[in-house]
């Protein structure tokens, strides 16, 4: 069961940003605020949807993959189906691509605004199966909230 309190999480982040319309501030302040509110996370950050690969957005943690093609990894395979992954042991996902040796778990939610996939948020942690389907769901719901703020945002990134 997860301890983090991803209800507060939203209301935190709708003060930070929900007044700002620049795009890039608000997805510089969300990944921020989640890892410094996750324990046991090594990396998150925000890969942003260019044509038909992610590039490396705003994050936290250790230098990282700059291009990810749609369909190649977690991030995209979270991509290209729109569907978020959690995988307990990156060791044993197909086509894992490797930015930071010790991440051993990870998840990754599409980040959809006006039915249109902007990127994706990834999360690693370097214990196995450290997300939950609490973790899951709130890091979701979190998401949801973070992309209904960027479809007011009047520049993108």
């Amino acid at each position: 069961m997860s301890d983090t309190d991803y209800t507060l999480l939203e209301s935190q982040l709708t003060a930070l940003v929900g007044d700002e319309n620049d795009a890039l501030a608000n997805a510089s302040n969300f990944v921020g605020l989640l890892f410094n509110a996750l324990d046991d996370v090594n990396w998150l950050g925000i890969y942003v949807l260019r044509d038909a690969e992610l590039v490396l957005g705003p994050f936290q943690g250790q230098p990282a993959c700059v291009r990810i093609p749609t369909g190649s990894g977690v991030c995209g395979t979270a991509a290209a189906t729109r569907e978020t992954q959690r995988v307990a042991d990156v060791h044993e996902f197909p086509g894992h691509i490797a930015c930071d040796a010790a991440s051993r778990s990870e998840i990754v939610v599409p980040l959809i605004v006006d039915e249109q996939l902007i990127g994706v948020l990834d999360i690693d942690s370097p214990s196995l199966d450290r997300f939950s389907t609490a973790d899951q769901e709130g890091i979701e719901s979190i998401c949801r909230a973070y992309c209904e703020i960027q479809s007011r945002a009047t520049t993108f990134i």
